[in-house]
């Protein structure tokens, strides 16, 4: 085997297809492009939103309220959940509750009132719901605002 023999398998190398080059190619005059207008001219492209000047999609639908960016979105658990899953005396963090799988880390943590608790928790969160700091406290507990 030589340099000589080497080559690329039959098919494998196609030309490149030259348009507007005369009547005899089959693709001349226009080049594949038809006759005048918008698509035949050179850099002659149309947007995919683009509805022929109808009034667009994007305008065409109701708009209804706003999104509040500046809102601060949190992760709630409930006092009850709290209850089953700690033992009395027991300090309740935001890094305890990830370690036991309840909430994710990068959200702060609200604590809700929804359930019973009668053991004293000392609780430790972004924020409380007064249902759940008066549960908390009347079980001999204490709230803490991280």
């Amino acid at each position: 085997m030589s340099d000589k023999n080497l080559h690329p398998a039959p098919g494998a190398i196609k030309k490149r297809f030259r348009v507007g080059r005369g009547p005899g190619s089959g693709n001349g005059k226009t080049a594949g492009k038809g006759h005048k207008g918008q698509k035949a001219r050179s850099g002659g492209n149309i947007q995919p939103w683009f509805e022929g000047g109808q009034m667009p999609l994007q305008r065409r639908i109701p708009k209804r309220g706003f999104k509040n960016f500046n809102r601060i979105e949190f992760q709630v658990v409930n006092v009850g959940k709290l209850a089953e899953i700690y033992s009395e005396n027991e300090e309740v963090t935001v890094e305890s509750l990830f370690e036991r799988g309840i909430v994710k880390r990068d959200l702060p943590v609200k604590i809700l009132g929804k359930g019973d608790i009668k053991i004293p928790l000392t609780v430790k969160a972004h924020a409380f719901s007064k249902t759940a700091k008066e549960k908390i406290e009347a079980s001999g507990g204490k709230t803490e605002e991280v």
